[in-house]
């Protein structure tokens, strides 16, 4: 394919996303062709929309419809789905139309701290809670069951005693921003979704 048009699903301030969209901004090789939230407030939503990408919300309701979904994903000629703090489960049918082909970041080392209710701040007080002497950020294809994925990479950083877990989660912040992007360009590389060189 000349071009691998991306969606990026996000349910809150959408950080990630808007990192996303700047490290691809301008290539021939990837465009980030759609912002899809299932929160209407959403911040995610106006960053997307100032950066000049396409931004729709779509209801959890409506993920679960493939006559709402599929329609929408094949008019932006979706090729990849990456997931950037999007909290909904992703629904099968999207999972066989996308096998390996929808990746999620999570805020920790899987698979400590995953699975149902380990997001944001829970993720960062269970951390703490446990004394851990380090975290960090997981990035994986996304499958049926939440947070099990084959994992794509891992990144680690330090603990002290004296860590939040609001300064866990800035650590953590900085590994996602350090990090999601170049991860996501590599792995199209290596799997040739996108051309090499």
């Amino acid at each position: 394919m000349k071009c691998m048009n991306i969606a990026i699903f996000v349910s809150g301030s959408g950080t990630n996303c808007e990192n996303i969209i700047r490290y691809f901004s301008g290539r021939e090789d990837v465009c980030c062709k759609l912002v899809v939230s299932n929160r209407s407030d959403a911040y995610a939503l106006e960053r997307a929309k100032r950066l000049g990408v396409a931004a729709c919300v779509v209801p959890k309701a409506d993920l679960q419809n493939p006559d709402i979904m599929l329609p929408l994903l094949r008019a932006n000629d979706i090729h990849f789905i990456v997931l950037a703090g999007f909290l909904p489960m992703v629904p099968d049918y999207l999972l066989d139309l996308y096998p390996r082909r929808i990746v999620n970041i999570h805020p920790a080392l899987l698979p400590k701290y995953g699975g149902k209710g380990m997001w944001g701040h829970h993720v960062h007080e269970a951390v703490k809670a446990a004394g851990e002497t380090e975290t960090g950020i997981t990035i994986h294809y996304v499958t049926p069951v939440c947070d099990a994925g084959e994992i794509i990479a891992q990144f680690r950083t330090p603990l002290s005693p004296d860590d939040t877990p609001e300064t866990i989660a800035d650590k953590v912040h900085q590994l996602e921003m350090a990090h999601y992007p170049a991860v996501l360009e590599e792995l199209w590389k290596a799997e040739t979704y996108i051309r090499k060189g």
